[in-house]
């Protein structure tokens, strides 16, 4: 039976039902405020998937009727791509595993030094460490950010500006706008990585200037492991294959290969058809649901601060002072209880899931001043119900603290006794890998 529609949802996702187990016993609707690390599929996300697979079958090389499909459906992906990211006639779109997968793709092809902040997730942080990577510091407003990316950028000469669009610890945007002009009148082009800000705000690469965006599928709906890379065509032509292998080549013969252009250049091997035809149904719904899913964002987000706000102990996480928007992202600290007890307690006691650590982006938690923090973030399955109840469990760990007892091993923490079933004390943690 298909699930009925929450009015206070802005769009229908898989799991929306979910029943999990309590430590106390009995049954809860699951609480998802874990969306800025994977989002459940939509349902039109489904729906593509479940129609394609009975014509599941090679791309590119299958003369039979189901290869055919299956490739019109793969390259036709690009376009839903490319509509989704207003992209220009000169970008190009590659599907990738994910946005690390991109980056690092985009990292072997850039003729030059490149700039990144110090904010940054990881997967835009290490690829360059091989690349002339050059970290600016960011300061405590966007505006003075800025001035210190101009600097660096006109102190030297740099092939590349890669920047988040929105930031993964505090959901922050910055104006890209702004830097994208910033980078090109410095001679640089400007790279975003879009893994946060996709799934939440309108992308136009014409309009904001943009030269190359990554994100993940995973993020954004699509959760069967694809990725983009959209980006100009020139250095993905130029530089060789991330990937050397079949479909990326024109001829190969014993003495040599002439490979083909982007973006066949960079998908070798049999490619992600599932995810690629999951991801491009998430950026058709998106397209459709954006400003109703912003709107929706907003709302619970105040919401969620307000009430989060009115408790004992709970301080924010921030970057600048002077930031306008920002995704449906909300990082907090309760005074006195480690990040991932609390995200074990909300787990085991009220069927709550966020996200608790260092967010893989160890630099800005160090200069936040914080060794870990707690993370909700809302997406479209996320209801008001569920902000109450999110806000609810806080104020009442802060007022009578715990029922269950908690132990911390290896830097995870588990509820004493595991009594839910599936799960044992070992692998039913909260802290993520990237606490350690």
């Amino acid at each position: 039976m298909t699930a009925v529609l929450d009015p206070t949802c802005a769009a229908q996702v898989s799991g929306a039902d979910l029943q999990v187990p309590l430590v106390s016993g009995g049954t809860v609707r699951y609480a998802n405020f874990d969306y800025a690390a994977s989002a459940p599929a939509l349902a039109q996300v489904t729906d593509r998937v479940s129609e394609l697979l009975p014509y599941y079958a090679s791309v590119h090389r299958g003369a039979g009727y189901a290869s055919r499909i299956s490739t019109d459906c793969y390259e036709a992906a690009r376009t839903s791509v490319s509509r989704f990211l207003g992209c220009t006639d000169d970008q190009v779109v590659v599907f990738t595993r994910n946005t690390t997968d991109s980056l690092n793709l985009l990292a072997a092809c850039v003729p030059g030094d490149t700039v990144v902040l110090d904010i940054e997730h990881h997967a835009n942080f290490l690829p360059w460490l091989r690349h002339g990577r050059r970290v600016v510091r960011a300061a405590d407003t966007v505006a003075e950010t800025i001035r210190r990316v101009v600097a660096e950028l006109c102190t030297k000469p740099a092939a590349l500006l890669a920047i988040t669009g929105a930031s993964n610890v505090t959901g922050e945007v910055l104006p890209l706008e702004r830097l994208a002009t910033v980078a090109h009148e410095c001679g640089a082009r400007i790279l975003v990585d879009a893994a946060q800000l996709a799934p939440h705000r309108r992308i136009d690469l014409r309009h904001s200037g943009i030269d190359y965006l990554a994100f993940s599928g995973h993020k954004l709906y699509a959760p069967f492991g694809a990725g983009v890379l959209v980006g100009r065509r020139d250095w993905l032509d130029a530089a060789e294959p991330y990937l050397a292998g079949g479909g990326a080549v024109r001829e190969v013969r014993t003495t040599g290969v002439d490979w083909a252009p982007a973006p066949q250049r960079h998908e070798a091997g049999s490619p992600n058809v599932l995810g690629v035809a999951a991801l491009a149904a998430a950026c058709d719904a998106l397209t459709e649901l954006q400003e109703r899913a912003t709107e929706h964002e907003r709302r619970l987000a105040i919401r969620l601060r307000e009430g989060l706000g009115g408790i004992a102990g709970v301080r924010f996480l921030r970057i600048w002072s002077d930031s306008a928007d920002s995704v449906g992202i909300v990082t907090f600290t309760l005074d006195g209880v480690e990040p991932g007890r609390v995200a074990a307690y909300l787990s085991a006691e009220h069927g709550i899931g966020v996200r608790d650590g260092r967010f893989c982006a160890h630099p800005l938690l160090a200069r936040l001043g914080v060794d870990g923090a707690i993370r909700a973030s809302i997406g479209l399955g996320t209801t008001a119900a569920d902000v109450d109840r999110l806000v609810d469990a806080i104020d009442v760990l802060v007022r009578r603290g715990p029922s269950w007892e908690y132990t911390c091993a290896d830097g995870h923490w588990n509820p004493q006794p595991e009594t839910r079933p599936r799960l044992t004390a070992q692998d039913a943690g909260g802290a993520a890998p990237c606490s350690f």
